[in-house]
């Protein structure tokens, strides 16, 4: 009998523990999470108004409840928990598929002034990401500034240009909501400091921006003309041109007068942030031009930007995990095909999946493949590792010590509760739980 952990609950997690059951008949899976709630960043990191990816939980949801995986939230590994050493105690092998947990910052003056703020922060704000304790975003604000031109990025873009209406048949936390219904923010700035042929974003979600009610979209002929790839865009990847396509035809619209404006512009690097009355006021820039190799080189020619909001949207970042080696310079753990690496040996027994081993890259779907790689070097490694029989569950082991981790059936009784809050609400479906206190007075109410 094969006993392992996998260590997250996001689709890496999920799929790896897919792959397991799917591959080996006698494997027994145990998911952790440090939070109550499963699904990761398809949960706490997927935009409310994007239902269709939100819908994969339904998929996640029937891995979790195979009869030979189960889902143990609100189990800290780590320092002020469950030491990991104790982890690989009570299991033959584990897993580690715990994401990228922070974001990177931008390294410039006044970055840590009042209003601003990565979009890591904002994103778990509006997501009911328990651990968000950050409120007053749009407090104030009428002009915010985006700087990063990625998906994330246009996540939060449209987010300030939602309209309640649209937000409200959404599971957004009420107080998120009513924060953003009375939102003052009428322009958007979405800055990047390479060209638009560079942009990280994929042109469906850049599309949907020109969808948004009482909005328009402003782009510069000029900053187009600025790119050397956007000449010919044949000789473009699919993906690119289609996405400077769809910036030209925004660029030959004339003003629609509309009460909000999202202005995407490229070849600006920011280089301070500038203080008004002790916050945010506005973001300087520094003209970037195509240095030839890809990249771009300064100009020495500045632009500030007015902004009382700033949401840096430059990428994410591992962090070292307890009792792992890292690599501090990728941000990710040691591996081969998944296998943990010490001192330039694997060890059988500790693997690795999704961004702690490739990095934030790719999208939701690239965990599968990642995953199924870190499961077949586990599957080989197997017989070196079973050290448990089928009585010994780990279960009862942390109930032992004093920790007691919250079951399926706790994960089902806060799904009842969201669904009863958006009910009395009148929102029409679910509505998150917006802090700690209350995902745990759901789960203790499943237990009286």
């Amino acid at each position: 009998m094969l006993r392992v952990a996998v260590v997250g609950s996001g689709p890496s997690g999920v799929y790896t523990a897919q792959s397991l059951v799917q591959q080996e008949p006698g494997v027994l899976v145990d998911v952790l999470d440090r939070l109550p709630c499963p699904y990761g960043l398809v949960r706490y990191g997927v935009a409310p108004d994007h239902e269709k990816i939100k819908s994969l939980q339904n998929n996640l949801r029937s891995v979790l409840e195979h009869e030979r995986v189960r889902f143990l939230g609100g189990v800290q590994v780590g320092p002020g928990g469950l030491p990991a050493s104790r982890l690989r105690e009570l299991y033959d092998a584990v897993v580690y598929c715990v994401g990228a947990a922070t974001d990177r910052h931008l390294g410039i003056p006044g970055e840590e002034l009042p209003g601003s703020w990565s979009a890591t922060e904002f994103v778990s704000w509006y997501s009911a990401h328990p651990d968000s304790g950050a409120d007053g975003f749009v407090l104030g604000a009428r002009s915010a500034v985006v700087i990063g031109v990625g998906n994330v990025a246009v996540d939060v873009t449209r987010m300030l240009a939602r309209g309640t209406a649209e937000l409200s048949r959404t599971d957004i936390p009420q107080a998120a909501l009513t924060a953003l219904a009375a939102s003052g923010v009428t322009d958007i700035h979405m800055v990047g400091r390479r060209g638009p042929s560079q942009a990280r974003f994929t042109t469906k979600e850049l599309r949907e921006l020109g969808g948004l009610p009482d909005t328009e979209v402003t782009v510069d002929p000029a900053e187009l003309a600025l790119d050397p790839n956007c000449v010919d865009l044949s000789a473009l990847p699919a993906a690119q041109r289609r996405n400077v396509e769809a910036l030209r035809n925004w660029a030959a619209l004339p003003p629609s007068g509309a009460p909000r404006r999202i202005h995407l512009r490229f070849f600006l690097r920011p280089v301070e942030l500038l203080a008004d009355a002790g916050r945010v006021g506005a973001v300087r820039f520094e003209r970037t031009a195509p240095d030839g190799r890809g990249g771009v080189t300064g100009t020495g020619r500045f632009e500030d930007i007015e902004a009382q909001l700033v949401l840096r949207s430059v990428g994410y970042r591992g962090v070292p995990l307890d009792g792992l080696p890292f690599d501090a310079d990728l941000g990710t753990v040691p591996h081969r095909a998944g296998r943990v690496v010490r001192e330039g040996r694997t060890v059988p027994g500790e693997y690795v999946a999704g961004w702690i081993k490739r990095g934030p890259t790719g999208v939701i779907g690239t965990n599968r493949p990642d995953a199924k790689e870190t499961v077949t070097s586990l599957l080989e490694d197997a017989p070196l590792l079973v050290r448990h029989d089928a009585s010994e569950d780990p279960l009862t082991a942390l109930r032992a010590e004093g920790i007691e981790p919250v079951e399926w059936a706790g994960w089902e009784a806060i799904e009842r509760a969201e669904a009863e809050l958006g009910a009395s609400l009148g929102r029409g479906g679910v509505v998150k739980l917006p802090d700690w206190d209350a995902l745990l007075a759901a789960v203790r109410g499943a237990h009286t």
